[in-house]
């Protein structure tokens, strides 16, 4: 591991002790601190402000940024993207079942109405408290046995190496919500609050349709960052 990933992960450790908006030392006395360069704090703090765990201000110096996981076009798991800002993800199972495919479930997972499609429902945690509701829909051919496993880690890591099924790319949407009483409920959240809905249909490396996902964030917990380019 090269040494500013290492004091990466040694400040992203100090930063969860410290509040929101906390200033950070100066790259001068961070060098000393961690016997390093000046040249490997500025790389290690140029990746947490990439990642959203501090902000700077030019002539006052490096903050902790407020506590909003921010979410970038990069396709990742829920608990992946928790483990990589240091924080514990979790899940509880709220539906373990087989359904039936609709015209729309059909359409967008390749298969014919009636179908069976397994579905699974379940509250994401991040140091136990609630992030975001996620609801997948999978092929039931492609994932026997699903419902009667251990459901309380990260799908995707299950579906390889339980199934050999890994999704190598995804179309995804997002879309403004207003929380109804029962997933205000769940998520802590106030009724008629703002949520982030992000829907994912991935496909495999052959392009086929192995999952279709909603994801119901909360906005005040949650952001999504695009990097955009100007056209030459």
């Amino acid at each position: 591991m090269r040494k500013h990933e290492e004091l990466r992960l040694a400040l992203l450790t100090e930063i969860r002790a410290l509040p929101e908006h906390a200033p950070l030392p100066t790259e001068r006395d961070i060098a000393a601190v961690h016997r390093v360069s000046r040249n490997t704090v500025r790389l290690a703090l140029d990746a947490l402000e990439t990642s959203g765990d501090v902000y700077r201000i030019q002539g006052a110096g490096t903050f902790v940024a407020s506590r909003v996981v921010s979410k970038s076009a990069t396709l990742t798991s829920f608990s992946q993207d928790m483990e990589a800002r240091g924080l514990r993800p979790g899940s509880r199972l709220l539906a373990a079942d087989t359904v039936t495919a609709d015209e729309r479930l059909a359409e967008q997972l390749g298969l014919a109405v009636e179908d069976p499609v397994v579905r699974v429902s379940r509250l994401r945690l991040a140091d136990d408290a609630p992030m975001c509701l996620e609801n997948v829909h999978l092929p039931a051919s492609l994932v026997p046995g699903l419902v009667q496993r251990d459901l309380s880690g990260s799908l995707y890591r299950l579906l390889l190496d339980e199934y050999g099924l890994e999704v190598h790319r995804a179309e995804q949407s997002v879309t403004a919500v207003e929380l109804d009483q029962t997933r205000a409920m769940l998520l802590g959240m106030p009724r008629h609050a703002a949520a982030l809905e992000v829907e994912r249909v991935g496909l495999d490396q052959r392009d086929r349709p192995v999952e279709m996902t909603t994801t119901t964030y909360r906005a005040d917990r949650y952001e999504v960052r695009f990097t955009v380019r100007r056209r030459r």
